[in-house]
C-alpha cells in the first residue's frame, strides 16, 4: 500500500470521525501530492522517496509556523500546527537515537576519508541521502560538524 493510498483511506476515517484537525492535515498531504504528480509532467505515480520528501516538507512547515505562533503569543493557532505536524509525522519513517546518527556518521566520516572541517561538504551529501527521513537536516549537520570540528 502506497502512502498516497494510505493517506485516502485516512481522510475516510477522519471524514467519519469528524476530525477536523486530521483531516485539514491529511488533504493538505493528498494535495501536495496531486501538485507534484502534475509537476512533473507525465509522471502518474510518485515514488515512495518523492511522498517521503512531501510529508517532510509539510511536516517542516507545520513546525516552523508552530514557532512563529508561539513567538506571536497565539496559542490557538500553534496548537492546530503542532497537531497537524504530529499526524503527519505518522506516515514518516520512525527517527534514528542520537547514537544511531553518530554511529553512522562516524561510518560515512571513515568511507569518505573525511579528517577536518573542510570536508564537511563531502560528509554532508554522503549522510543526507543515507539518512533521509530517519533524521533531520539540522540534526546531520551539527552532528557532522561536532564530529569535524
Amino acid at each position: 500500500m502506497t502512502l498516497t493510498e494510505k493517506i485516502n483511506g485516512d481522510i475516510m476515517t477522519a471524514m467519519k470521525s469528524k476530525d477536523k484537525v486530521a483531516l485539514e492535515a491529511l488533504r493538505a498531504a493528498k494535495t501536495a501530492f496531486i501538485l507534484a504528480r502534475s509537476e512533473s509532467g507525465h509522471e502518474t505515480v510518485l515514488t515512495p522517496q518523492e511522498e517521503m520528501k512531501i510529508i517532510q516538507k509539510l511536516v517542516k512547515q507545520r513546525r516552523e509556523s508552530a514557532d512563529i505562533f508561539k513567538q506571536q503569543n497565539r496559542p490557538d493557532l500553534y496548537d492546530k500546527e503542532v497537531a497537524e505536524a504530529e499526524i503527519l509525522e505518522k506516515f514518516l519513517p520512525a527517527k534514528i537515537s542520537d547514537e544511531e546518527l553518530t554511529n553512522i556518521i562516524k561510518g560515512i566520516i571513515e568511507k569518505t576519508g573525511a579528517k577536518s572541517p573542510s570536508d564537511i561538504g563531502k560528509v554532508m551529501g554522503v549522510a543526507v541521502k543515507e539518512l533521509a527521513g530517519k533524521a533531520d537536516g539540522k540534526e546531520i549537520s551539527a552532528k557532522v560538524k561536532q564530529m569535524l570540528g
